[in-house]
């Protein structure tokens, strides 16, 4: 009998505690207007906790450590506020760098993350719910190449919508914000297997990114109410051709 009670109970500790997970990872939709400020908002707040290192990182402020007392917050770095609400921010213009067409095909060495910004218990509005985008310093250590998110090939759209019978546009695959500051920056025109030294940050609020709109999918999860902070370096541009559209 006492096994059954302690077993029973245990049961009762495993649900109870699956629905506290449950409940934690849960974000509740707010108003378009309200996400649209809370994204605002926590773009500030990102630019005030974190900070390049020597190589363009973004990396967090420590809690704990005193080794990063001395260095400057994002925030610090002359950010740019677009009228979309894009953030940017440019470290250095490459020596040799080469103005970004808005057709060109892109050779872009990132960490992108992305967020979902919430008010949380304490009423302070951030970043959460953190999902990666594309890591390409990470996983394959070469940039990527022609992302659709900037720039959709033609016949891979029109391809998507005879295979699925829809009539998407441009829009349901490219990134409008990150289209729109790209543009700020150079392409550093060097090969593929140069060392990385990031350019700077782009932040595309979740409004000027894919908002509350159909998109392609990308990732296992919905980019819904998502603001992207691409970490990242334009390796070389190419001016695409007929052919590679």
């Amino acid at each position: 009998m006492k096994k059954i009670l302690l077993f029973l109970a245990l049961a009762s500790l495993a649900i109870t505690s699956c629905k506290n997970d449950d409940d934690n990872n849960t974000t509740q939709e707010v108003s378009i207007e309200t996400q649209n400020a809370y994204d605002d908002e926590a773009i500030q707040k990102f630019l005030k906790d974190n900070y390049f290192d020597s190589r363009g990182n973004i990396v967090a402020f420590s809690s704990t450590s005193t080794t990063d007392d001395n260095e400057k917050p994002l925030s610090e770095y002359s950010p740019v506020k677009l009228n979309s609400g894009v953030v940017y921010i440019s470290r250095y213009t490459p020596t040799n760098g080469k103005t970004i067409a808005a057709t060109d095909k892109i050779r872009i060495m990132h960490n992108t993350q992305t967020y979902v910004a919430v008010k949380g218990s304490d009423n302070i509005v951030k970043f959460d719910s953190k999902f990666p985008f594309r890591t390409t310093i990470i996983s394959s250590g070469t940039p990527e190449i022609d992302p659709a998110y900037y720039y959709v090939r033609n016949s891979v759209l029109t391809k998507y919508n005879t295979d699925n019978k829809t009539t998407k546009t441009r829009t349901f695959y490219e990134m409008e914000g990150f289209q729109e500051a790209i543009k700020n920056f150079q392409s550093c025109e060097i090969p593929d297997d140069a060392d990385y030294n990031l350019q700077g940050v782009i932040i595309v609020p979740s409004r000027a990114a894919y908002a509350r709109d159909e998109h392609f999918a990308f990732s296992s999860i919905s980019f819904k109410n998502r603001s992207f902070v691409f970490n990242f370096q334009v390796y070389k541009t190419e001016t695409r051709t007929s052919a590679d559209d």
